[in-house]
C-alpha cells in the first residue's frame, strides 16, 4: 500500500509485540516480540517499496528490518549497502533473511562472496559461506571443493558459533552434492566432531555432517 508512513509501520508493528514471542525468539538471539506469520501479512498489504524499505532499515528495530527484507527489491541494491547492512544484521534472524531473501538475489552476491568468506568479522563471514552453500548446490562450476575442504578442515573446529554453523552447513552441502568429495567430507565431519552432540528434535536430520549427509544420500537414492 503506497503512501504508508515508516511511523504507521512503526505504530503497528509496536501493536503487534507480544512478550512471550518475545522470550522465544530471545532465546535463539532476535530481539523482536513480533509473530513472522502477521508480519508478512504486513508485508503482503504494503507489497514492493524500496523507499519505505530503506527507512524501515534505517530504524534499526529488529521487526522493522525484517520487513525492509520482505519489501525491498533485492536486485536494487548496491554492493557497499549490503556490506553495510551485513554488519549490521547481528540478529540471526535478521542476519539470514538478509543473506537469503535479498543477497542471493543480488548481482553483486558473488563478489560479495568472496570478500566475505576471508573477512576477520566471524559474522560477515558466515554470511560468505552461507553464499558459498549455494554455489556448491546450484552452480559448482569454478568453485574449488578440495580447497573449500581444506579450509574447512583447518578452520571449522575452533569458529565461533554461527559461522562454524555455516562452514558445517557447506561440508555437508559438498558431501551431499558431490560424491567424489563424500569420502573426505565425512572424514572431515567425523574426525572434526562438530555439531555431534547437537540436540536434534524427533523426526529431525541431525546437522552433525556425516548423519546429514548419509541421511539426504539415503533420501536421493529412495526416490
Amino acid at each position: 500500500m503506497a503512501g504508508t508512513t515508516v511511523d504507521e509501520v512503526l505504530a503497528e508493528l509496536a501493536a503487534l509485540e507480544d512478550p512471550r514471542v518475545r522470550e522465544v525468539n530471545e532465546r535463539r538471539g532476535d530481539d523482536h516480540g513480533v509473530n513472522l506469520g502477521k508480519l508478512r501479512a504486513i508485508a503482503k498489504r504494503l507489497g514492493t517499496q524500496q523507499d519505505l524499505a530503506h527507512q524501515l532499515w534505517g530504524t534499526g528495530d529488529t521487526a522493522a528490518r525484517l520487513l525492509a527484507l520482505l519489501i525491498c527489491r533485492p536486485k536494487a541494491f548496491e554492493r557497499h549497502e549490503l556490506d553495510a547492512m551485513v554488519r549490521e544484521a547481528r540478529p540471526p534472524k535478521v542476519h539470514d533473511w538478509l543473506v537469503n531473501y535479498v543477497v542471493k538475489k543480488n548481482p553483486h552476491a558473488e563478489e560479495l562472496r568472496l570478500a566475505w568468506s576471508a573477512d576477520p568479522d566471524p559474522v560477515v563471514a558466515s554470511a560468505g559461506w552461507a553464499l558459498t552453500t549455494e554455489r556448491v548446490a546450484k552452480k559448482p562450476e569454478g568453485l574449488d571443493l578440495a580447497g573449500l575442504l581444506d579450509v574447512i578442515e583447518a578452520g571449522m573446529q575452533d569458529a565461533p558459533d554461527r559461522l562454524q554453523w555455516a562452514m558445517n552447513t557447506c561440508l555437508a552441502q559438498i558431501g551431499i552434492e558431490h560424491p567424489a568429495h563424500r569420502a573426505r567430507a565425512l572424514d572431515i565431519g567425523e574426525r572434526l566432531e562438530v555439531l555431534k552432540d547437537y540436540p536434534t528434535p524427533p523426526n529431525c536430520t541431525s546437522p552433525f555432517a556425516p548423519v546429514w549427509i548419509t541421511e539426504m544420500v539415503r533420501r536421493r537414492n529412495e526416490t
